[in-house]
């Protein structure tokens, strides 16, 4: 898909035009391709309410009308082509599917010229390969999102390939912000963002779960627990980002000698908590880099 953002600035004068190019074979999606369609679409809503991208400048690519119709109703422009959105725009977003990206790129490898900026949001394949399958001095980066994408509260990671530089990050990150917070890391964190930010979604929502049906043992009814629970949790990171501070100094503020919460954390430890959760990003971590090996 292509998209242009007149705020995002010019490069030699011209104004920079954004795409996209979604999997050929089954759809795909938007930049965020493991979340499907509806959900891209949900991310270029977050592009165009924050003003940074138009509607009527977005070129989406999909091999049939019928993942075209969703981004026609909200005023994109649509094409079968793969290289006509290289020939129409400068920023291209590939967020195929991993197995599929590789052939996508022999296929508009051709049209590739010293103006695009190209980005990959397909997990787990590398910038040498992407690098290896484009022109010698394509200017590539890689994005790493997440879920909470959809609600402007993602946690994403960018990663900039040999000829990208400063104004192709800024530029990209600009763009992200419309998202959530984008973070730019070695390539070598990526699977660790994957391990934790990635799959961490489902670990907090089985902790807010678990919460949850505390609550429920000792008598609360289950839509009010698990709307307290979810709260607790967006109330408890909003403190920790917009303070500061270390986890640890707010869980000491809490606490009072002899009160309910140094009770609470006693069962938490004495199940393991904090083990269990620094296994689970490292169990996630790692089979990210063993499918990053495939």
């Amino acid at each position: 898909m292509a998209a242009a953002a007149e705020e995002a600035g010019c490069r030699n004068g011209n104004p920079l035009q954004y795409s996209c190019l979604e999997n050929p074979m089954d759809g795909g999606t938007l930049w965020a391709a493991v979340h499907g369609v509806a959900k891209s679409q949900t991310r270029l809503s977050n592009f165009t309410h924050s003003g940074k991208v138009e509607a009527e400048h977005v070129l989406a690519s999909a091999p049939s009308d019928k993942n075209l119709c969703r981004f026609r109703a909200m005023g994109c422009q649509t094409t079968h082509s793969n290289p006509e959105v290289l020939h129409s725009c400068s920023l291209v977003f590939f967020a195929t599917k991993p197995h599929i990206l590789p052939a996508v790129l022999v296929e508009v490898a051709p049209a590739v010229t010293a103006e695009h900026i190209l980005v990959s949001v397909a997990a787990g394949v590398s910038l040498s390969t992407l690098e290896e399958l484009l022109p010698p001095t394509a200017r590539v980066l890689r994005v790493s999102p997440n879920l909470p994408c959809i609600v402007q509260e993602g946690a994403m990671v960018m990663v900039r390939g040999r000829h990208a530089g400063s104004y192709e990050a800024q530029l990209l990150r600009s763009l992200l912000e419309a998202c959530g917070q984008c973070e730019e890391v070695p390539e070598a964190q990526v699977d660790v963002h994957t391990g934790l930010s990635g799959s961490g979604v489902a670990f907090v929502c089985a902790f807010s779960e678990a919460l949850a049906e505390g609550a429920i043992k000792m008598g609360m009814p289950s839509g009010l627990a698990h709307r307290i629970a979810a709260q607790t949790l967006l109330g408890t990171a909003k403190v920790l980002l917009q303070k500061g501070q270390h986890p640890a100094q707010l869980r000491t503020d809490v606490c009072t000698p002899g009160g309910t919460t140094i009770y609470g954390l006693h069962a938490l430890e004495q199940g393991g908590l904090r083990a269990t959760a620094m296994s689970a990003v490292e169990a996630a971590t790692c089979r990210a880099r063993e499918l990053s090996r495939k």
